[in-house]
């Protein structure tokens, strides 16, 4: 069931601006649950907005991010998937997933190597994983959305797979931009995140699988 949400934005900005922005991307053919109320607020200098979606019936696919059993999903399944977030990265708007300045930050401290450049940004969900997608398909949780290094979605879902590995090798064939120049940028930005909330505390089950990861990423 998805409940009423309150999103926080630091600058008010003109509600029509972020209604429009808010559907920019449609319902994606029905994968994406629709939007029943919205109320926005500005106090002390910022802008609030709480959103009622519509009851989404189908469990999740993982009870936490960090995916903990292989997930045996049709191969149509993936391709709904690849569709939908198609038309989420061509999706105009100027609200930010990920920053420039984070990557230059983070990628050096946490990878150790310079941050790459990024080949393209685009639109992105911001928080993709088991815990925030359903079977049949429904994409859940978008409050983070916004531009990022293409492939950033994609990234992100595999990182939480990494514990199962033939989910995290089904999420690569799903995905080919993972492993391509293209990628890089994003794969070692969401590689960068995790292992920062690693040196925090948390998501520690990934720790390993991460180091893995940030080696085969300081290889290409």
């Amino acid at each position: 069931m998805r409940l009423p949400r309150v999103q926080r934005f630091g600058r008010p900005r003109h509600p029509l601006v972020e209604r429009l922005q808010f559907g920019a991307f449609g319902d994606l053919d029905g994968r994406r649950p629709a939007l029943l109320g919205m109320y926005e607020a500005v106090g002390d200098a910022t802008a609030y907005r709480a959103e009622l979606s519509e009851r989404v019936d189908q469990p999740v696919l993982s009870d936490d991010p960090i995916l903990q059993r292989d997930l045996q999903l049709p191969a149509s399944w993936w391709t709904e998937l690849t569709e939908a977030l198609e038309k989420v990265s061509a999706a105009g708007t100027d609200r930010v997933a990920v920053r420039e300045q984070y990557m230059t930050r983070a990628i050096p401290e946490f990878l150790g190597i310079p941050a790459p450049a990024v080949a393209f940004w685009t639109t992105a969900h911001g928080d993709l994983h088991g815990a925030n997608l359903t079977s049949p398909l429904r994409i859940l949780d978008r409050e983070g959305w916004g531009r990022a290094p293409q492939g950033f979605d994609a990234a992100t879902l595999y990182a939480y797979t990494l514990l199962k590995p033939d989910t995290a090798a089904r999420v690569r064939d799903a995905f080919p931009i993972l492993g391509s120049p293209a990628g890089f940028a994003a794969e070692a930005t969401v590689c960068a995140q995790l292992l920062q909330t690693v040196a925090r505390g948390d998501n520690l089950t990934l720790a390993d699988p991460l180091r893995d990861w940030s080696e085969e990423l300081r290889r290409r």
